[in-house]
């Protein structure tokens, strides 16, 4: 299987939209409703949001596509964090958000979330950013297992709504020159 990222486009909304609906779950800690679920996708992971995301120039939707089968995205997004909890544990400035990072069930375990993961740090880089930093649920133990194989480290916590369900997040860091976290 040869993988090859590339860079979503506007006529991709509709792919990325449908990657993101069958995806999304994998993310989702056991026992989140199926309602809450639903709720997210049809709120955030619609095509009409990625439509408009593949237009914002503060973002970039990357897709990973193994013999012409979309297999996974991510989608960064440039600028300081909104979120309080994140801006107090994040130490890279400027920092860009890997908002999104997932793989369909069916490509797991073939290097797709690597090669995925280097396109996306070099499109970090590329946006300015002295840092990337990403949220993951703290019940999401392969999730985690990944991103600091991939050099992340967790330097906070933040909460995140899953339709009406408050679940509890890791925050996650990584230093894009290669520099180890600053002391706290």
């Amino acid at each position: 299987m040869v993988t090859r990222v590339r860079r979503a486009r506007p006529e991709d909304a509709r792919i990325v939209s449908a990657v993101a609906a069958e995806t999304f779950e994998l993310a989702c800690p056991p026992g989140t409703a199926r309602e809450a679920i639903e709720a997210f996708v049809s709120t955030h992971l619609a095509e009409e949001r990625f439509a408009a995301h593949l237009h914002d120039a503060e973002r970039v939707v990357l897709l990973a596509d193994v013999d012409g089968e979309i297999a996974g995205y991510t989608m960064l997004v440039a600028g300081e964090p909104a979120d309080p909890d994140v801006a107090a544990a994040v130490t890279g400035s400027p920092t860009v958000e890997l908002s999104k990072c997932y793989v369909r069930d069916s490509f797991h375990g073939h290097g797709v979330a690597t090669s995925l993961m280097a396109a996306s740090l070099e499109a970090a880089a590329q946006l300015g950013g002295a840092s990337v930093w990403l949220g993951v649920n703290q019940r999401n133990e392969r999730a985690i297992r990944f991103y600091e194989k991939s050099g992340f480290v967790r330097v906070g916590t933040k909460k995140f709504f899953v339709g009406d369900e408050l679940h509890d997040d890791f925050v996650l860091e990584q230093h894009l020159d290669g520099a180890s976290r600053p002391p706290r």
